[in-house]
Order: C-alpha cells, then structure tokens, then sequence
C-alpha cells in the first residue's frame, strides 16, 4: 500500500478566534480533496477548530505534548488532553521545540509514545541546521534523530515523518530537488528497515513550502505531503498546496 498524503499546516504561534473564519473557507473550497487534510492550531483553538470542522475531511492536530499523562507540569498538557478536546495528531520534536526548550531524541520518542497510546498520530520532526548541512553531516543527523525519536510501535497507522531543515524554516530558501530527495531517501530506507510496515509511514517535507513551489516539491521521490508554517494561516494558500498535492 502506498503512503498516504497529507497536507499539515503548523500555525505555530499564531491565530485566535478571528482565525477560524479561514478554516471555514477552507473546507468550503476544499470538501473532498485528494489528499489528507491537517491544521495544528495553538492548544488554545483545538476544541473550536475542531468542532468547526466536524463533518469535513479537515483533521486537528496539537503542536507537542507531554509525556506524561497527568501531573504537576505547569503549561504542559497530555496527549490525552489533547485526543480529549477533539484532537487527531500532534506534532514532536518540531525543531524549534529542540531548540527553544532543549528537546533530546529520547524526550521526543517518550511524548510520542504517550501520543500513540492516547490514540493520537505522531508527526514526528527531522531535520539539520546550516552548519550541519556545510559540514556534510545531514545524512547522519537525520539517521540518529530518526533512530531516537521514533518508538517502538511506530507504524503506517500512528506515525508520520517530517523532515525540515532548520535553515530553510520560515527563510524562503529549500534544498535543492536532490537534496529533498536524498534524506527521504535515507528515511525511507530506515524505516522500511526498522517497522513492518514502514515503507508505508507517510513522510513530509516542511521549510518553506509555498504554492509557487509546492508542485515541484511533490513530485520529488518519497515526498508524500507537506508540513506548512506560514503558508497554512490563509485558506487561499494553504489551498493551493492542497491542490498541488491531490494533482
């Protein structure tokens, strides 16, 4: 079976209840599109956005998670919390969150390990820095982010892979074809190596992805669907990659 496509949106830290009017647009334009359909709102509009969408093909997703299921974490919330409020995904190791807040491989690997057991899928971030890729090391670090971060248990069914370089996020730059096409490549492999069925994980490419370019990036080899950040706040643009994907 092929991997599924899957068009995420990450609006990051951005968006209150004003924004939701996008996503009435969204789904208006977009009733039965050719692909999977994912916006991860701020943990503040999961429930609204969700019950917005009910009945559409739009899925919710939050942006981390903690691996607990309970406890004295101040501003943390579970991913119990989050299947609670109408959530479907939730993103990890996004590589703000391994900077700004020091996450290790094996701290993402445990909160999607609390996502699957909570019945969310896990979309689960790789990527190198610039000073990685100029030092030729982007094969292994995306190698050892991968070998860490996702669990046992990880499947087609539970789990996605995004790989965005840190230096093409929110830049206007991306890789090159090939470049793109290398690392999925890589993970490809890896996965199909490591899980049964992990030739069949969904695998996303995120940096920079616009309409303009969205096209040219689909096409690549093992590129199954995108992971939007700026792009995925207007219905008009997210649209179009949409669009580009189900082509």
């Amino acid at each position: 079976m092929a991997p599924r496509k899957l068009a995420a949106g990450n609006w990051k830290m951005n968006g209150t209840l004003a924004a939701l009017a996008e996503i009435d647009q969204l789904v208006a334009a977009h009733p039965s599109p050719a692909c999977d359909v994912l916006i991860c709102p701020p943990a503040t509009l999961i429930h609204a956005m969700a019950t917005r969408a009910a009945g559409s093909v739009l899925r919710v997703g939050g942006q981390d998670c903690h691996a607990k299921t309970s406890g004295a974490h101040t501003g943390d919330i579970a991913a119990v919390e989050l299947k609670d409020v109408g959530a479907s995904h939730v993103i990890l190791g996004h590589s703000e969150r391994r900077a700004d807040h020091g996450e290790t491989d094996a701290e993402v690997a445990a909160k999607a390990l609390a996502a699957h057991e909570a019945g969310l899928v896990a979309v689960i971030c790789v990527g190198e820095t610039e000073a990685q890729r100029d030092a030729g090391q982007t094969l292994d670090v995306i190698a050892t982010q991968l070998q860490g971060s996702v669990p046992a248990g990880a499947t087609a069914a539970n789990t996605v892979i995004a790989y965005e370089p840190v230096w093409a996020i929110g830049t206007g730059r991306t890789p090159t074809n090939d470049q793109i096409a290398e690392v999925h490549a890589l993970m490809r492999d890896r996965l199909a190596a490591r899980f049964a069925d992990g030739a069949e994980i969904s695998l996303l490419y995120g940096g920079s992805v616009k309409p303009s370019n969205a096209a040219e990036i689909f096409a690549i080899a093992d590129v199954n669907g995108a992971l939007v950040g700026g792009a995925s706040l207007k219905a008009s643009d997210f649209g179009a990659i949409i669009s580009a994907l189900g082509a």
